[in-house]
């Protein structure tokens, strides 16, 4: 009888937790990836879409959530001339790069608790990009808006060579000279969630 009840309290903490938790969605038209990428000679940058995604937050802290990348939606933004802007996003989106006709989604998931009662708080999580998954972290801003957060995080810092893409990387080939293309690119992230 006494085990009985010992697990009907365990399972009543459960359910009272799950329901505290808040389920918020991420608004994808309202949130956004910049990247730049540099190389000797110069740099490129852009936007990639973010797709879906969704956080789940008990008692001020995010608790799990994950969000989803449309690789096939890369845009490079430095570029005025159409046709040189063209093959350089073909280029991005082929096997050199991140083969988008066979890799056409990036997830970030989180590993770690967020507290949302901070300004500016430290975020842990996975990248899977090519479906080779690393550790990130990064700082994001957080503001709270009515029943919404926004998270911008301005330096995400990702190094391509984790995700065995070694097109013009000097990590992989010491013959390059000034067609370089550094391994690290830079992120800047406008993630919108709403309840």
């Amino acid at each position: 009888m006494k085990t009985k009840i010992i697990t009907l309290f365990i399972l009543a903490q459960f359910a009272f937790a799950a329901a505290m938790a808040q389920t918020y969605k991420v608004d994808a038209s309202n949130s956004i990836l910049n990247w730049k990428a540099e190389k000797i000679t110069g740099f490129h940058e852009g936007t990639i879409g973010i797709k879906s995604g969704s956080l789940s937050i008990d008692r001020n802290n995010i608790t799990s959530g994950s969000f989803t990348i449309d690789m096939m939606t890369i845009v490079c933004t430095d570029l005025t001339d159409a046709e040189y802007n063209g093959k350089l996003v073909g280029h991005l989106k082929s096997p050199d790069f991140f083969d988008v006709a066979n890799f056409g989604e990036a997830v970030f998931t989180l590993t770690k608790l967020v507290d949302v009662t901070k300004s500016v708080a430290e975020v842990s999580g996975n990248l899977t990009i090519k479906n080779i998954t690393k550790p990130l972290t990064f700082k994001a801003v957080i503001i709270k808006d009515g029943n919404s957060f926004v998270f911008n995080a301005n330096n995400i810092v990702v190094d391509r060579s984790l995700y065995n893409i070694k097109y013009g990387s000097g990590s992989f080939f010491s013959d390059l000279g000034d067609k370089v293309i550094y391994d690290e690119f830079v992120l800047k992230l406008k993630l919108v969630v709403v309840q």
